[in-house]
């Protein structure tokens, strides 16, 4: 159908599928969502396993393409959608800055961050896939401090996907608050796809929760 929206997209509130939702904002794209409530197990049944067999969100189809893994679907979308620019093109030079932030977050912040909570040592460095948690921590700083955004003054794709890491992870004391790191992520929360899709996810959220709890009840 004419009308039909061409991207399929796997999210549940409040998980890393939120900012994918908030990079489709962005975008500009219309897209079909399917929410998956966590809560009751949805994301762990036989219908999503045949999408992503992690059973992790997020995840998008495209015609017969389908992308899962957080970077990955980022990367997708932004550059699917060129007119956006959100995403460098592969003949500018900022391509590979863009793409180290994309890559650097699920390859060293994460792992970083996780080791750090749970009192985990890194491992040899010659091992490890990060180093040490404080150099990865001051190379984000780093690229930020010259502000607004890891691209200098362009907003990208990039962007999303860390304003809403550094948000989640500073609100649960993963990372220490920063001042850089603060004013970073309140820039791209006061973007208006951000608090849009923030409204939503927490309507989003309230529905599974009184759903998730129905269901227990009648169990």
């Amino acid at each position: 159908m004419a009308n039909t929206p061409e991207i399929e997209f796997y999210h549940a509130p409040n998980t890393r599928s939120s900012g994918v939702r908030v990079l489709l904002e962005e975008l500009g794209t219309p897209y079909r969502l399917h929410a998956l409530n966590l809560r009751a197990g949805e994301h762990l049944q036989s219908a999503y396993r045949a999408v992503n067999p992690m059973a992790k969100v997020p995840a998008i189809r495209h015609g017969e393409a389908l992308v899962t893994e957080q970077a990955a679907v980022y990367l997708y979308l932004a550059d699917l959608f060129p007119e956006a620019g959100l995403a460098p093109a592969v003949t500018d030079p900022a391509r590979g800055a863009y793409l180290r932030w994309m890559v650097f977050y699920g390859s060293c912040f994460e792992p970083a961050v996780i080791d750090r909570h749970l009192k985990r040592e890194p491992g040899p460095r010659a091992m490890s896939a990060y180093a040490d948690y404080d150099s990865v921590v001051a190379r984000v700083v780093e690229a930020l401090t010259p502000g607004p955004y890891l691209l200098g003054a362009r907003f990208s794709a990039a962007d999303v996907l860390w304003g809403g890491a550094l948000g989640w992870t500073m609100g649960f004391g993963l990372v220490a608050p920063d001042p850089v790191l603060s004013a970073y992520v309140e820039r791209v929360r006061s973007r208006p796809a951000s608090q849009k899709v923030a409204a939503a996810d927490a309507r989003l959220a309230e529905e599974h929760e009184a759903a998730a709890t129905a269901q227990a009840g009648s169990a």
